[in-house]
């Protein structure tokens, strides 16, 4: 079954003589399941696609329905909720709160929800011992590497139980072990945990593990590799 179907996405930015055509009308679905990267060179329009499937930005044309629910037509409101409730996110960046603990990163999501404090953190920590950082509850993020911080991040990500588990160049800014082992865990969850995981990145390496590689080129999709 197919959790995400985008018909006919184009992306402008700008308007007249200065419009950018950064999408220029893709079609793309995704299985319930599957684990798809998109791959192309800087600028191919490869996180611009993400931010409109993962509803962190909205399409200039097109329809993007997620799990049945046509989140275009959804009000702010309702996309936040949206996004809150059924999507995860996991970014290169880390996007950690500085001034939290690792656990209370991981439990701000569920907060968000309603969730007591207690269950919260009970939450967290379990998903937090999932990804092998059980040791590192009550760490700032700058007393975490780089790979620990991304695990962290994961786990953030994975605490709301997610239908869809996005990940923009989670590795781009750890060394290649680090990398791998952050690889690694997503593979993981994707085979043994029926995780459905789309993830931007610019290395093949990282993206042979997928069931499949989409491939885009000046804002079209170009080329789809199916793997296993």
């Amino acid at each position: 079954m197919d959790i995400i179907i985008a018909k006919n996405i184009k992306r402008t930015f700008g308007q007249g003589a200065l419009t950018t055509h950064v999408l220029k009308g893709i079609d793309i679905t995704v299985a319930e399941g599957e684990f798809v990267a998109i791959m192309g060179k800087s600028g191919a329009g490869k996180s611009t696609l993400m931010y409109q499937l993962s509803v962190l930005d909205e399409p200039s044309a097109g329809t993007i329905t997620i799990d049945g629910t046509n989140v275009v037509a959804l009000s702010e409101p309702e996309r936040t909720a949206f996004r809150l409730n059924t999507l995860g996110y996991i970014f290169q960046n880390y996007a950690l709160v500085p001034d939290l603990s690792a656990a209370e990163n991981v439990m701000l999501p569920l907060l968000m929800r309603g969730l007591a404090w207690e269950e919260a953190k009970q939450s967290a920590r379990s998903i937090i011992d999932s990804v092998g950082m059980e040791e590192k509850y009550d760490n700032l993020p700058a007393e975490l590497s780089g790979g620990e911080q991304q695990r962290i991040s994961i786990a953030r990500a994975l605490v709301g139980k997610p239908k869809i588990l996005f990940a923009d160049e989670p590795t781009a800014n750890l060394d290649s072990v680090s990398g791998q082992q952050v690889i690694d865990l997503m593979t993981a969850l994707n085979r043994e945990s029926g995780q459905t995981i789309v993830m931007v990145t610019h290395e093949r390496e990282y993206a042979i593990t997928c069931n499949r590689i989409i491939h885009m080129e000046d804002g079209l999709i170009v080329h789809e590799e199916q793997l296993r």
